[in-house]
């Protein structure tokens, strides 16, 4: 009996982490904490940033809300992802739809709460992204453009919780978030052609439904084509140290990625790009500890001091 308890724990723990997208909020996490320590102040001391109220208060909010995203967003797209993810809607329904959308309420209030205990300004910054997301989830989403372009920008909007705290307006972050909101187009694109099954069957008119797959490919070259314009204005910058090859990298993997992209027709091709993109992205989050390696020393010896 105890067993079995225990088993059902571990479904409802692995369900909740699956809604929630836990592996994507701790590369948001990650990433918050290392642009914190390696971009936005790199002359703080290791502790100073890790140990910073402010900081943490805004890391803890943007968890919230972004869960508190998923959530809805997992909730307007439970008939869409009977057909396009079957295994993973399983998995979500672990976990009661009354508790989930409690839990949703909870942690957009706490969301609120921690960014209200910064200061007004963050409490409004939040309170906007909770609109925001749910206006996406509840309709945008269902539209081409609209929901290509709200999709991106609400993907990365939370990184930028960290920018404004730091007031670091530099032009090579500037630069850096044009490159990923181009690549999280890309991603978006791949995914409405991966779930098209799915969208055809809820009205959903999202762009490969509107424009058909031929029209979504060009699309997608033309804007990875375009992430070769803030990768050459990048690798321009000193700023940026060894990071650099992560750009290269990713500049000739894009080549590849339209290659196949051009030549895909299935479900699973598209899946596979989806991932690898996925995985470009997560690389290039722990690639910022690059941008200058001799404060990874220098903040290590800090430490142990």
């Amino acid at each position: 009996m105890d067993a079995l308890k225990v088993k059902k724990v571990i479904y409802k723990f692995l369900s909740l982490f699956s809604v929630v997208r836990g592996y994507n909020i701790l590369t948001l996490v990650a990433a918050q904490y290392l642009a914190a320590i390696f971009i936005f102040s790199p002359n703080k001391s290791l502790r100073t940033v890790l140990f910073d109220v402010d900081l943490l208060l805004i890391i803890i909010a943007t968890v919230c809300v972004v869960a508190a995203g998923y959530i809805i967003n997992n909730f307007y797209d439970a008939k869409m992802d009977l057909i396009n993810r079957p295994v993973k809607s399983t998995l979500d329904n672990f976990v009661k739809q009354e508790t989930i959308l409690k839990l949703y309420f909870l942690l957009n209030f706490l969301g609120f709460v921690f960014g209200f205990l910064i200061s007004w300004r963050a409490a409004l910054f939040f309170a906007v992204y909770i609109f925001s997301i749910w206006c996406y989830s509840h309709k945008l989403k269902k539209f081409a453009f609209m929901g290509l372009i709200s999709a991106s920008m609400l993907t990365i909007l939370p990184f930028f919780a960290v920018f404004i705290y730091f007031k670091n307006f530099s032009k090579v972050i500037f630069v850096q978030a044009i490159f990923l909101f181009l690549v999280i187009m890309v991603r978006e694109l791949i995914k409405d052609l991966e779930n098209i099954k799915g969208a055809v069957a809820n009205n959903y008119t999202t762009f490969p439904v509107v424009y058909g797959e031929r029209k979504t490919k060009q699309l997608s070259l033309f804007l990875l084509l375009s992430t070769l314009l803030p990768v050459g204005v990048l690798l321009r910058y000193p700023a940026i140290g060894l990071m650099r090859y992560y750009f290269y990298f990713a500049a000739v993997s894009f080549f590849f990625i339209g290659f196949y992209l051009w030549k895909s027709s299935h479900k699973n091709h598209y899946r596979i790009l989806h991932n690898y993109l996925k995985i470009l992205l997560f690389i290039g989050v722990f690639c910022l500890i690059f941008m200058d390696p001799s404060l990874i020393i220098e903040k290590v010896i800090e430490r142990l001091y």
